[in-house]
């Protein structure tokens, strides 16, 4: 009688992830040491319109969304998709705030499925202009980097830098992403196609850092 080889532990991974990312996202909170991330409320329209218009300079340099008659009618617009997309499974924001002011839109970071057969993800983010160069990006991404592969079950997630955005590829090393290559003319901006670098991490090297992450301050608790 033929017996059934035992399940490899790669195959028993990748079986616990597909059951993570059908079993969808609890919409709560999710902290740092110094970061609370959580998804977006209609009562974040003003703070959110004004994190954008007093970063616009630098925002519209890298990314095709922002405007300078930047509105409270496009929060709403962004809060309501940013809503519908989390309970559908298809995407999740989050508004990013500090444990000792919890008014200040710091910037939004989100995570989302690109294949869940291949159980691949992307993340982006941008931090208001009066708050880079404070570690915030790098602290928020680890921690969406853990939901990512801890919480959804990602196996590899991607995140795509403007070549020339510097202060963003020092974000995406520091986390031990590796460049694959380049993306050339992606995006256009204000009329100018931008090329991409492309980076990746995959979930066993995730694993191999997260203590890292919890020792530089990062994340909270233990590895």
């Amino acid at each position: 009688m033929p017996v059934a080889a035992p399940a490899s532990p790669a195959r028993a991974r990748r079986a616990d992830r597909l059951a993570a990312m059908r079993r969808g996202l609890p919409a709560g909170m999710r902290t740092t040491p110094r970061l609370a991330l959580r998804p977006f409320h209609r009562r974040d329209a003003e703070a959110l319109v004004e994190s954008v218009c007093s970063s616009l300079p630098e925002l519209s340099r890298w990314l095709p969304w922002p405007h300078p008659r930047y509105g409270r009618s496009d929060a709403l617009r962004f809060i309501r998709d940013s809503q519908t997309a989390w309970e559908e499974g298809r995407a999740h924001d989050f508004a990013l705030r500090s444990h000792t002011d919890g008014v200040t839109h710091l910037g939004n970071i989100s995570v989302w499925p690109t294949s869940r057969r291949e159980q691949a993800g992307e993340v982006g983010y941008w931090v208001r202009s009066d708050h880079t160069g404070q570690g915030i990006a790098t602290e928020a991404a680890a921690r969406v980097l853990q939901v990512a592969f801890e919480e959804i079950g990602l196996h590899r997630v991607v995140l795509r830098v403007a070549v020339g955005n510097r202060a963003s590829e020092r974000v995406a090393e520091k986390l031990g992403f590796v460049r694959e290559g380049l993306l050339r003319k992606e995006v256009l901006v204000a009329g100018t196609w931008l090329d991409h670098s492309l980076w990746s991490l995959l979930d066993e090297e995730f694993r191999r850092q997260r203590a890292g992450y919890a020792e530089r301050g990062w994340l909270v608790g233990r590895a």
